[in-house]
């Protein structure tokens, strides 16, 4: 096929699938923009709304950083919110500063979780996220549309799918940009040129600045909502799947290991790791997971897991970060490279503005739309009247 129709195709597929889904990709990655630091702003509203958490004093008024043991935050919780209907306990997450809380998440009829925050140096509980404020409930509707479009199941196949026609719409610009015949000319912006030229050139230059910030973003969404390049990537790489994790056996007559009991194994698996939250099971069967970060991970709650068994505290499988195979690192990656994490402070504040991009490209590329379909409808007009 002749390069100028293949490239000809390309274009048509480029506007064809970005006009298909831009709406929707605009939406995600606005709501994308906003909530890169949603958890900061949470925090920041969290300590105003509780104030300041301070050590319990002793008998001289000296600072004591001890914090109850996590079997007594958990009894405090369940009795706090045993009237709930339903009530179970999900997950903790531990304070990562001296001054943060507990954060205990709980299941209740009618809701998928609520976190309740508790003082680690006294017990007390300090609120929970059911009524949360305005800014805070923005961020919650705002998150949702984000991940699902507030479709539930639904809406997570949807944007799969824009995730993957986005990729497309973003390898092809990439082809079709002016910069591959001359660089300089890729990147440059006539601002008193004529509004034809300026918008063309801002199409350009925003394209190409945002793309592979724009593929990371819409691919990773992809491979997370649909779920088919997981065993791609193990096959390319040569990586063998997780081995299946093994239930915990219950015992006759004996209850679960304590918690406390449960976090000194799973420290021993992971000497260098520090325990970041454990997921709390009502089923008898499951396995305990503990999450763990090690100094090298950039990931706030780390990549690491350590699983055990309910019941006998058998080590059923170390997920080390570190020591993955090549197949696990990359998919590992995806998350900094979804959320911008991978730079620290710099790449999630770029992150905020690479939101942006879908939709000055949707609009520079209807404007370069509608002077392509006028400059058409003059030449049909220009040729009638020639004819008459």
């Amino acid at each position: 096929m002749p390069a100028k129709k293949l490239r000809h195709l390309t274009f048509i597929l480029h506007r064809i699938l970005g006009f298909a889904i831009g709406l929707i990709a605009i939406l995600v990655s606005l709501t994308g923009s906003l909530i890169v630091f949603q958890r900061e702003i949470n925090e920041f509203q969290q300590h105003q709304q509780f104030g300041a958490i301070f050590p319990k004093g002793d008998a001289y008024g000296n600072p004591k950083w001890e914090r109850f043991s996590l079997e007594v935050i958990l009894d405090i919780v369940k009795a706090a919110y045993a009237n709930l209907p339903e009530m179970a306990l999900q997950r903790v997450y531990f304070p990562t500063k001296p001054d943060d809380f507990f954060n205990v998440v709980i299941s209740i009829q009618g809701s998928d979780w609520v976190e309740v925050y508790v003082n680690p140096y006294t017990g007390a509980i300090l609120g929970n996220s059911l009524h949360p404020n305005a800014v805070q409930h923005f961020l919650q509707i705002v998150y949702e549309l984000h991940t699902s479009l507030k479709l539930g199941d639904l809406g997570l196949k949807i944007l799969g799918v824009v995730g993957l026609v986005m990729c497309i719409v973003v390898i092809t610009g990439i082809i079709l940009w002016p910069g591959w015949r001359k660089l300089m000319a890729g990147f440059k912006i006539k601002w008193d040129a004529h509004p034809k030229r300026l918008n063309f050139d801002l199409h350009k230059v925003s394209g190409i600045t945002a793309a592979i910030f724009l593929l990371f973003t819409f691919f990773t969404g992809f491979a997370w909502n649909l779920g088919y390049v997981d065993p791609l990537i193990r096959a390319i790489t040569f990586s063998p799947s997780l081995p299946e994790l093994v239930l915990s056996v219950p015992l006759a007559g004996q209850s679960p290991l304590p918690l406390s009991q449960q976090i000194k194994t799973a420290q021993l698996a992971l000497p260098d790791g520090t325990l970041r939250s454990i997921d709390l099971t009502t089923d008898p069967k499951a396995p305990l997971r503990l999450r763990m970060k090690l100094p090298q991970e950039r990931e706030e709650y780390g990549m690491s897991n350590v699983y055990l068994d309910q019941y006998s505290g058998q080590v059923l499988r170390v997920d080390n970060s570190l020591k993955a195979s090549l197949g696990d690192k990359i998919l590992n990656s995806f998350q900094p490279l979804h959320f911008g994490t991978f730079g620290g402070l710099p790449t999630r504040i770029l992150y905020i503005f690479v939101g942006l991009a879908p939709l000055i490209l949707f609009i520079t590329g209807f404007v370069m739309w509608w002077y392509r379909k006028r400059k058409q409808k003059d030449a049909y007009s220009q040729k009638q009247s020639y004819i008459n």
